[in-house]
């Protein structure tokens, strides 16, 4: 058996003895040593003689809110926090998760309902110790779970992840396509408590209106038409583990409301079903829009938003991550490389090609790029092996690659996409079709000397060449 000395310690702040009592015991039969107080002011005394990893606080209290006591928590460092209120408005619940809750019940409380609760918790508190050493190892190697890159911006999200990664919470992710949201979400999952279980993803954009919510939360046999079997939704396959909701601005708003019932009592009700099904999963989810914006023209619910965002990350995009374009670019092609059994490597200039890009498309478009750059070139990958924007892969050596756009005497050159020797090839070459690749009097046009012309030929067609 456990020492008292070995065990997370917890507090209940409860001014109703009867009530104090049951929670008590209801704590510390999921593992925790656990201290009671009636007031606010005399658990401030308990947490400064013993602070608690867990905190169990009603909300109405003789001397004060359990909204200010959440508050004082956090700027001492923090705690497992969760709120019972017996007020379950909406305000007070989005009040407490964005002041850092980590959940609530609301009363007559559900025992087996806090119990999952209290187990979520105990696991969080177990992981941070490990994940704390962890986070500073692999940020030495430049990467952070399923996540790589060595910025100052990835740097803030590797922090954020790590603090979170531990913890129930539900997390919000916002960014753009294509920026490694679900590769977050799974960093996450694989830095909780819940690691050993499924992690699971829905695209709640890409599923069919008429059949999201069987997806979601299942469906019993003969529910509707073509209900030939029980169906176990997402929820129930995701049990234990972790749910990732991905584009939920695209939601039903009807479904909203069925969603957040579930998150709030941790049970759902398949479609056709009379009673209610326990689930533990926790949710993450994601959007590339406006959040704000989709609230304000009721595409996401209000009270929804609240209760998915009780933490919140923004992905920054690929054109404000600076060198990790290229550390990104060396980490594809090397597995490229270590799938094929082949050794190719960038170009100088294909590097100055990739850092100038702008990545609409963000990092899945930059890995897009080098597998493709991968295929059409020899050993060594050339600029013109590189599919950026709406130009297409030329195939040939380097001075045939090197063919410009040209109309009327004219070449194309794209601002910030190209350098001055990548510039002056193409002139060359453009200059020399125009002239039936006649090497005397493309010379004479471009004011260059025949040998000068030869030897800068020669030169570029032996950047094509291993």
């Amino acid at each position: 058996m456990k020492k008292r000395s070995e065990m997370p310690h917890a507090l209940v702040v409860e001014d109703e003895p009867v009530e104090r009592e049951a929670l008590a015991r209801i704590v510390g039969a999921q593992g925790f040593s656990v201290a009671s107080a009636g007031t606010i002011e005399e658990a401030r005394r308990l947490f400064k003689a013993q602070p608690a990893g867990l905190i169990l606080s009603d909300l109405v209290l003789p001397d004060g809110s359990g909204l200010d006591l959440l508050d004082e928590v956090r700027e001492s460092g923090g705690a497992e926090f969760i709120l019972i209120t017996g007020h379950s408005s909406v305000e007070t619940a989005v009040q407490a998760l964005r002041r850092g809750a980590t959940d609530y019940v609301v009363k007559p409380t559900d025992p087996a309902h806090l119990e999952r609760i209290l187990a979520s918790a105990l696991r969080a508190l177990k992981m941070r110790g490990e994940i704390g050493s962890l986070r500073n190892k692999l940020r030495e190697l430049g990467h952070f779970g399923q996540l790589d890159g060595s910025s100052s911006a990835m740097q803030k999200v590797y922090d954020f992840l790590g603090r979170v990664g531990p913890t129930e919470v539900s997390v919000l992710i916002t960014g753009e396509s294509g920026s490694g949201k679900e590769l977050t979400a799974q960093t996450i999952h694989d830095l909780s408590p819940r690691r050993d279980g499924p992690m699971l993803a829905l695209n709640c954009g890409a599923v069919p209106a008429n059949i999201i919510e069987s997806e979601l939360f299942g469906h019993e046999r003969g529910s509707f038409t073509g209900a030939l079997q029980r169906h176990e939704g997402y929820f129930s396959r995701a049990n234990g583990g972790t749910l990732f909701l991905d584009e939920i601005a695209e939601m039903q708003y009807d479904l909203q409301v069925k969603l957040l019932r579930v998150l709030e009592t941790g049970k759902l009700t398949r479609i056709g079903g009379e009673r209610e099904v326990a689930v533990d999963v926790r949710i993450i989810a994601a959007t590339n829009r406006d959040v704000k914006a989709a609230v304000a023209a009721g595409k996401l619910r209000e009270d929804l938003y609240y209760r998915l965002k009780v933490m919140s990350v923004y992905l920054p995009p690929l054109r404000e991550r600076g060198d990790d374009v290229i550390e990104l670019a060396e980490l594809f092609l090397r597995k490229v490389n270590e799938k094929n059994g082949t050794s190719k490597r960038f170009d100088t200039a294909a590097l100055d090609r990739l850092k100038a890009h702008s990545w609409p498309g963000n990092v899945r478009e930059l890995k897009n790029v080098v597998q493709s750059a991968a295929i059409m070139a020899d050993d060594r990958i050339l600029p013109h092996h590189l599919a950026l924007g709406d130009a297409e892969v030329a195939a040939g050596p380097a001075m045939a690659a090197a063919a410009p756009q040209a109309s009327a005497g004219k070449i194309i050159v794209e601002v910030g996409t190209s350098t001055v020797e990548d510039t002056e090839r193409r002139l060359v070459m453009a200059t020399l079709e125009a002239c039936g690749n006649n090497k005397t009097r493309a010379a004479k046009q471009l004011g260059l000397n025949l040998k000068t012309l030869y030897n800068r030929m020669k030169a570029w067609e032996s950047l094509s060449k291993p």
